[in-house]
């Protein structure tokens, strides 16, 4: 278009510089004023809101560079996850694994274990059951509660015969020993494989 129309670029750009350091100038106060009167916990999202409210409009873009030179920086509380501590399995089941993870046949070990992830403002947990010997996730499942039922359900989506499995290997997390889960064990014919204890320090 420049070239076009006969234009230097460097002229170009600098109308361009030129405007935006003028609108700068011109809504710095007003974005500095709805940072201050929001306790410094406002972004540029919810800047952008208010300022749509008295009939200015920004660019979410425009509202950080202003924040940016004026190093305003929102104090927002970030959502951490609080371990709550619960009772350990300390049932005098050896680690026959050793953390030799490798070199296994197909269904021989099952390990597992439940995380947690964000979903929205709350955590929610997920159980995994993975095969050693390719590492393949066989079975999963998700909820709010950190319980034996999420260990059940991720047994309930394995699709094979679970008489196929041999170990069946976990830390010593309490939803891990629970009756269902015996019974689960128990009727299939699962040996269950313990973590070694962690010492106290």
């Amino acid at each position: 278009m420049c070239q076009i129309l006969k234009i230097a670029k460097s002229k170009y750009y600098y109308q361009i510089n030129k405007i935006t350091k003028t609108e700068i100038n011109i809504y710095e106060n007003e974005v500095i004023s709805a940072f201050k009167e929001s306790y410094k916990v406002y972004g540029a999202r919810k800047i952008k809101i208010i300022l749509a409210r008295k009939n200015i409009i920004l660019s979410r873009r425009k509202i950080r560079r202003i924040m940016a030179i004026n190093n305003l920086v929102s104090k927002y509380t970030k959502l951490k996850y609080r371990n709550h501590k619960s009772p350990v399995n300390n049932d005098q089941i050896s680690n026959i694994l050793n953390r030799e993870f490798s070199n296994k046949r197909q269904n021989e070990v099952i390990v597992s274990d439940l995380t947690y992830v964000q979903v929205g403002s709350k955590w929610h947990y997920i159980c995994l059951l993975i095969d050693l010997f390719n590492r393949e996730v066989i079975g999963y499942s998700a909820g709010t509660n950190k319980t034996a039922e999420l260990v059940q359900q991720a047994f309930y989506k394995i699709t094979w015969p679970l008489n196929q499995i041999r170990l069946f290997h976990t830390d010593r997390g309490n939803e891990f020993k629970n009756k269902i889960i015996e019974e689960i064990l128990l009727t299939f014919n699962i040996k269950r494989l313990l973590s070694a204890k962690v010492p106290l320090r």
